[in-house]
């Protein structure tokens, strides 16, 4: 396990050819926090992470989310953003992100998995790069290819994807066009 923005040999040679970054929700793209407003559910989204998100899409990346849970605020969240494939309930997350590769024709080896949690473990053995946001439990950590500095919720998802636009040498385009992108 590489830490804290340093990128293993083995990362450094899949990060090109990723053709899929697969993504839990909660505690990747959200603090972990669930909070409710009476009935509804509210989840706090990171902008930087938004911003990434479009980036990579627009890069030719496909995007998934996998949750086990299910929440309006996902699918608004995912709907705002375009993210093409939303899978919540997802039950075990290693047989969705399977069916998902078959239906996209997409491999292992050119899959990126980022996930927290002891559930996300099914991810990563679908998945040639394992990614953990900082505060991930050590189990998850310890398993994962990279860990960012940032925390899950709070900009992990923006240091992942710069780290892949590199690699794919479409981060100076993006850096040049900064005025015209959005989240």
């Amino acid at each position: 396990m590489e830490q804290a923005g340093a990128v293993s040999a083995p990362w450094q040679r899949a990060l090109p050819g990723i053709r899929l970054v697969a993504l839990d929700v909660d505690g990747v793209l959200t603090d972990g926090s669930v909070v409710y407003a009476g009935e509804v559910e509210v989840q706090r989204f990171h902008v930087q992470d938004g911003a990434a998100i479009v980036w990579l899409l627009r890069s030719g990346i496909q995007l998934a989310w996998i949750t086990g849970r299910g929440s309006r605020a996902t699918e608004t969240r995912a709907a705002e953003l375009r993210v093409q494939h939303l899978i919540q309930r997802s039950g075990p997350k290693d047989r969705a992100l399977e069916t998902l590769q078959r239906t996209l024709g997409i491999e292992p080896a050119r899959t990126l998995a980022m996930g927290d949690d002891l559930a996300d473990l099914a991810l990563f053995e679908r998945a040639a790069v394992r990614v953990a946001p900082a505060n991930a439990r050590d189990e998850v950590r310890a398993r994962a290819d990279f860990v960012t500095r940032a925390a899950g919720g709070m900009g992990a998802v923006r240091e992942m994807a710069e780290h892949l636009l590199r690699a794919r040498g479409d981060w100076d385009g993006l850096v040049a066009q900064a005025g015209a992108l959005g989240s």
